[in-house]
C-alpha cells in the first residue's frame, strides 16, 4: 500500500480490571503484549507512536515516540486519539490510524481496509466493526482512521465533557468497515487475568 499513514497505539489507560500497572507489558508467549501489537502494526503503517501516561522510561527500550494525553485527567481513549492527532500534525499527515495496546490479534489488513474505505472522504473517519453470531454489528472504537483536520473539534468536545468515542464519531459521518470473525474475534482485548490465559490459547501456547 502506497502512502501508508502513521499510527498511534493507545496505552494510556489505568488497567483497573487487571489490578493496575502496565497492561501492555504483560507477557503472552514470553513476550510483552505490546511486542505483539507492534509486530502486527509495523508493516501496515509509516511510523508508530505510543500514547502513555506516567513515566515514559517504562517504554524507552522500544525506541518509538511516546507522549501523554494532551488533556490531563485520564479522560479515556478519545484523549489519546487527540494526542495522536496533535503528533501527526507536526509531520503534516492528514490522518492517523489508532489501535489499542491490549488487543494483540487485530487484522493484518486493518490499515489497508480503513484507508480504502475512506479514500473518497475529504476527512477520512471510520471505525472497524465485526458481527456477532446473531448478525449484530459490534463497533471497535479504538480501531479507526482519524482526520487530523478534526483535532480542534475533538479537543473542544473533550473540554465540554464528551468521553465516548462513538458519540463523537456519530457527529462526523463516520463509516463502518467490516472485518471477518470466522475463527475468533480479531479485536479480542485483554482486560483480566482470564483474558490473558485466553490470549495464550489463541496463540496455541496452552493446549
Amino acid at each position: 500500500m502506497k502512502n501508508k499513514p502513521p499510527s498511534i497505539i493507545l496505552a494510556g489507560g489505568l488497567a483497573r480490571r487487571m489490578g493496575g500497572g502496565d497492561k501492555p507489558l504483560l507477557k503472552i508467549d514470553g513476550s510483552p503484549m505490546l511486542d505483539h501489537v507492534i509486530q502486527r502494526l509495523k508493516p501496515q503503517v509509516s511510523k508508530i507512536a505510543l500514547n502513555i501516561n506516567g513515566d515514559p522510561s517504562r517504554f524507552s527500550h522500544y525506541n518509538i515516540p511516546t507522549f501523554p494525553d494532551t488533556i490531563q485527567g485520564f479522560l479515556g481513549p478519545l484523549a489519546g486519539i487527540l494526542s495522536g492527532l496533535r503528533w501527526a500534525q507536526k509531520s503534516n499527515a492528514n490522518c492517523i490510524i489508532s489501535v489499542a495496546a491490549d488487543t494483540p490479534f487485530f487484522p493484518c489488513d486493518l490499515v489497508e481496509k480503513l484507508v480504502t474505505a475512506t479514500a473518497d472522504m475529504e476527512e477520512p473517519l471510520a471505525l472497524a466493526v465485526t458481527k456477532d453470531e446473531n448478525g449484530k454489528v459490534l463497533r471497535h472504537p479504538t480501531f479507526g482512521i482519524w482526520p487530523v483536520s478534526l483535532a480542534d473539534h475533538l479537543e473542544d468536545s473533550l473540554s465540554q465533557g464528551l468521553r465516548k468515542i462513538v458519540l463523537w464519531v456519530d457527529q462526523h459521518h463516520c463509516r463502518l468497515v467490516d472485518f471477518d470473525q470466522s475463527l475468533f474475534d480479531p479485536f479480542f482485548n485483554v482486560n483480566s487475568p482470564e483474558d490473558l490465559s485466553k490470549a495464550e490459547i489463541i496463540l496455541g501456547v496452552k493446549k
